[in-house]
């Protein structure tokens, strides 16, 4: 569902240098990748990028003038991590030196770097005048599949993951797997199904991707996503209104397509694709789930739990969808994590990509591969890249499908959930780690 982040994402905020990347009982590896590491990386002519080449010299003259640093940092990360602490972490990193580039975007950066024998990944986000809003220090992806569950047990108390291939028949053939038929909640990665019920409309020819949907009040959900910002009575296309669900978790977009194609249609699609639990039924829109854990909790929450499936749906109808968006308060803290969400194990999440690749419509792949979350794979490796992930409050959830230029499908999906606290702020980062590990490893079996 993708509730607002923070806005500044800081690692360097807790202490000195490389003391934050280190493992506790010994040094950090370097991971196993699809490229070797260079001996002299190139750092990319991108924002992003020109602040990674800034810190690695910044970091052989530490400490560096406050006025500088105002040059590099905006003002929001200054005032959550004072000059001192960034010279303090910058002293840490004296003779750093760069070993590869894992992934790269303008506002985006992902490099593995090493001070002695300790190699971590160093995490760059900007804005969109060049400054950095976000500057974190993570450990480097794991090496073997070993490291994988160590890494993935140190994110959350619930994680589940699956690295299969993807067979031609349609069958998920796993290559390793953690939990992977445990339920886990599902965040917006339940948009996979609604892409399904919605892809499976158009094959029937009930709808196009051309059809018109109209963005009506009471079908406005809150961010993420854009749609929600457009003028009442305004329309997007059915495939417009798809590319924004899975591209950027479009909450409103979502909506729109569950109402125009049904609840039940929904229900009947992640059925089909063997997920069969009751908590998805009925099957939630993105504002329902705003409603019932944001507006006057717990009063909605449980008063739905406590009834029937039909009377759930007359519940959202009459009474959920009357409340106003206004009344919605955000939480930062775990909130019904086992009884409203959506719900599917790793297993399953593989046999939705499988159902969208049987559907056979281009316009899936199209919609499917515009973001893919900076993992960072070799696109002349895997030149066909899927994405969809999920979060919430406590869950973080990542999905992938790759696919090599021989034709050989692999699905990654990694699930994180704790009920009892929000996760740390890097673990989306820790969980690409995880992800790029797997890729390498089941290219390289």
């Amino acid at each position: 569902m993708h509730t607002p982040s923070k806005p500044v994402r800081v690692l360097a905020a807790a202490a000195a240098a490389i003391a934050l990347t280190a493992c506790a009982g010994g040094p950090v590896h370097a991971g196993t990748t699809d490229a070797p590491i260079a001996a002299t990386p190139e750092i990319p002519g991108t924002p992003a990028g020109r602040q990674l080449g800034w810190l690695l010299d910044a970091a052989t003259r530490a400490p560096v003038a406050e006025s500088e640093l105002s040059g590099h940092f905006t003002a929001a990360f200054l005032k959550s991590v004072p000059p001192a602490q960034i010279n303090q972490t910058l002293a840490g990193l004296k003779g750093v030196r760069l070993e590869r580039v894992v992934s790269s975007k303008n506002a985006y950066l992902v490099a593995q770097a090493a001070v002695g024998a300790e190699s971590f990944n160093i995490v760059i986000t900007v804005d969109a005048a060049g400054l950095m809003v976000g500057l974190m220090f993570t450990q480097a992806d794991p090496r073997t599949w070993a490291e994988l569950d160590e890494r993935l047990r140190a994110i959350s108390p619930q994680a589940g993951f699956l690295a299969a291939e993807l067979a031609p028949d349609g069958t998920c053939r796993p290559a390793h797997a953690v939990a992977a038929r445990e339920r886990r909640p599902l965040g917006s990665m339940v948009k996979l199904y609604v892409l399904g019920a919605v892809a499976e409309r158009v094959r029937s020819g009930a709808l196009g991707w051309d059809t018109k949907l109209t963005i009506k009040p009471e079908l406005k959900s809150l961010p993420s996503g854009e749609l929600q910002n457009r003028p009442d009575g305004s329309q997007v296309t059915v495939l417009e209104a798809a590319k924004l669900m899975i591209s950027i978790s479009d909450n409103t977009a979502t909506d729109l397509l569950i109402h125009k194609v049904g609840r039940k249609a929904v229900e009947r699609t992640m059925r089909a694709w063997g997920v069969r639990d009751e908590r998805n039924v009925p099957l939630l829109t993105t504002r329902d789930m705003f409603v019932l854990k944001g507006a006057g909790y717990p009063g909605h929450a449980r008063r739905y739990l406590s009834l029937g499936d039909a009377k759930q749906r007359a519940y959202l109808e009459k009474v959920v969808a009357a409340v106003p968006l206004s009344k919605i308060k955000m939480w930062t803290e775990p909130r019904e994590l086992g009884s409203l969400e959506w719900y599917a194990s790793p297993e399953e999440v593989c046999r939705a990509y499988a159902g969208l690749v049987k559907l056979g419509d281009r316009r899936i792949g199209e919609i499917m591969s515009i973001n893919d979350a900076g993992v960072g794979l070799d696109p002349a490796r895997w030149p066909v890249r899927w994405f969809k992930g999920g979060s919430e409050p406590g869950v973080s959830d990542l999905s992938f499908l790759a696919r090599t230029p021989e034709g050989k499908a692999y699905v990654v999906t990694t699930m994180a959930a704790d009920p009892g606290k929000p996760l740390k702020p890097q673990t989306t980062d820790e969980q690409l780690g995880v992800v790029r590990t797997a890729f390498g490893l089941v290219k390289g079996s």
